[in-house]
């Protein structure tokens, strides 16, 4: 029985002490622990706030960067001042850089092609100037001195089929054509006399009449003779013509308004100067190139 007691009084003893032991080891346990806990809570103490946070908002300056930012690109500011000062037309401002670089990449040879035309599209520029007519009651008359021309149904201008261009087509086709006065009446409108034949106006060219009158069928030339867009006698026309090749050197006769050998002869001078077909005929070229066009 005092066994029983003793043990029990025992018990109830041990239960404080175990119960005053287990703070006290907790104690000890935490004690062990700090520094791994404020390992854990470190980081999260030293972490600033996203707005603070200078490495992201505010790195390091890159020059490369800086010099490609569009706000200081000066260039085409520059280079449309100088398209202002040269007086080129506003639509190719923004083409001027592609073309420049364009004609550095050019081959030499196409290069000196292209200032060669240049050059010489300056010098005919230079040299074509407007021709005031002169001979405006101009009338020419027949010449002994100057045989005329007779009807042939297969006469074809010669070397016209060497021609090339539209301008040339009235020589190409030309052929001489036989009809009486009625027929000339009834298919053209503008039938004239000129330096003692009869002529028929068609497109801007003068062609003899053959067979409208033959008491005056005089043609020092057989084929067509320009004179512009309107119906003016060519005879006023090729007296302006040989006045004009008188100035410049060709034409060494006198001007009488018709298309004999020496104004054929220096017309072929011409325009063989000038580039042209040597027609030794008064057609659209060359009279453009007078000045007269």
């Amino acid at each position: 029985m005092k066994k029983l007691i003793t043990l029990l009084i025992g018990c109830s003893l041990a239960l404080p002490i175990s119960a005053w032991a287990k703070p006290a080891d907790a104690k000890k346990n935490e004690a062990k622990k700090p520094k791994a806990v404020q390992k854990q809570v470190a980081p999260k103490q030293q972490s600033a706030p996203k707005h603070l946070s200078a490495p992201k908002q505010h790195p390091a300056p890159n020059p490369h960067v800086q010099n490609i930012q569009p706000q200081h690109k000066a260039p085409p500011v520059q280079s449309m001042t100088k398209v202002h000062k040269n007086n080129v037309p506003t639509q190719h401002v923004s083409t001027m850089p592609a073309v420049q670089k364009n004609k550095m990449n050019k081959p030499a040879s196409i290069q000196a092609d292209t200032s060669n035309q240049l050059r010489a599209a300056q010098v005919n520029n230079k040299n074509v100037t407007t021709f005031r007519p002169r001979h405006q009651n101009f009338h020419a008359t027949p010449k002994a001195a100057i045989t005329s021309a007779q009807y042939n149904p297969g006469y074809r201008i010669q070397a016209a089929q060497n021609w090339n261009g539209t301008q040339y087509n009235v020589f190409r086709s030309y052929q001489p054509q036989w009809h009486d006065r009625g027929w000339w009446s009834s298919h053209y409108t503008t039938l004239s006399l000129i330096g003692g034949g009869w002529y028929y106006w068609n497109g801007g060219y003068w062609y003899p009449a053959w067979g409208y009158d033959d008491s005056a069928a005089y043609y020092p030339y057989d084929g067509p003779i320009y004179s512009g867009h309107h119906a003016r006698p060519f005879d006023q026309v090729v007296a302006d013509v040989q006045s004009a090749l008188q100035e410049q050197g060709y034409y060494h006769g006198e001007v009488d308004g018709l298309l004999g050998p020496l104004t054929r002869q220096a017309l072929a001078q011409y325009q063989h100067a000038r580039g042209l077909y040597a027609t030794e005929a008064i057609d659209q070229p060359t009279l453009e190139s007078l000045g007269m066009g």
